[in-house]
């Protein structure tokens, strides 16, 4: 679940940035580009093995962050995450123990789903706000229009596969107040420290949201 407070600071951007990150050096220089473009919500996926440490090196270096975890696939994860200083965490899927942990967290969760069956599973436990993931090939905004009908109580982040070249036209639906976006900051740019190339990616992000403030 999620707090009012933390759900706006989450969506108000419309785009959460998702990144997979080594160290902190990375982490530093991106946190500052990310503040820079008013990006303060961001997602930091435990796809590495320095992820806790990031997560903790952001939580404690750049307080004015919102820093959420990604990747949760199990209970203890969402107990890390937690202790790591995240003030959100986000799952690719929704088996019940994680909802019901999610549940029981001092942390916002963000269960994710695929199918109707999902969602309304998501939501008996008192999720609202779920992600849609894998995006595009679980049928993307078609797939989202589609669940809108019979469950207009809920909202999507969808992650996988949106970029800014479809970013436009999940905004535009109802039930997506916010996007996951894994193509801001890919993972080969901040190897290679093209750092050049995402400012890039986010100076495109910043003219496309221009349509939707």
């Amino acid at each position: 679940m999620l707090s009012a407070v933390l759900y706006q600071q989450i969506t108000r951007q419309k785009v959460l940035p998702v990144l997979v990150l080594d160290n902190n050096e990375q982490a530093r220089i991106l946190a500052d580009c990310l503040l820079e473009f008013r990006l303060n919500a961001i997602e930091i996926t435990l796809r590495t093995p320095k992820a806790l440490n990031v997560i903790e090196f952001l939580a404690t270096r750049y307080p004015e962050l919102v820093v959420g975890a990604g990747t949760i696939t199990s209970t203890e994860q969402l107990q890390d995450v937690q202790q790591s200083g995240a003030q959100f965490a986000l799952s690719p899927g929704a088996p019940e123990s994680l909802l019901q942990a999610g549940q029981r967290t001092e942390i916002g969760f963000i269960p994710g789903v695929m199918t109707p069956s999902e969602a309304m599973l998501a939501h008996s436990y008192g999720y609202s706000l779920l992600k849609l993931f894998p995006a595009e090939v679980s049928g993307g905004c078609t797939l989202l229009k589609a669940m809108g009908a019979p469950l207009p109580e809920l909202n999507f982040c969808p992650t996988g596969g949106i970029s800014v070249k479809n970013l436009a036209q999940y905004l535009t639906l109802d039930n997506v107040p916010v996007v996951g976006g894994t193509w801001l900051a890919p993972i080969d740019q901040i190897q290679q420290q093209n750092w050049q190339h995402i400012r890039d990616n986010m100076q495109q992000l910043q003219a496309i949201l221009a349509d939707f403030n």
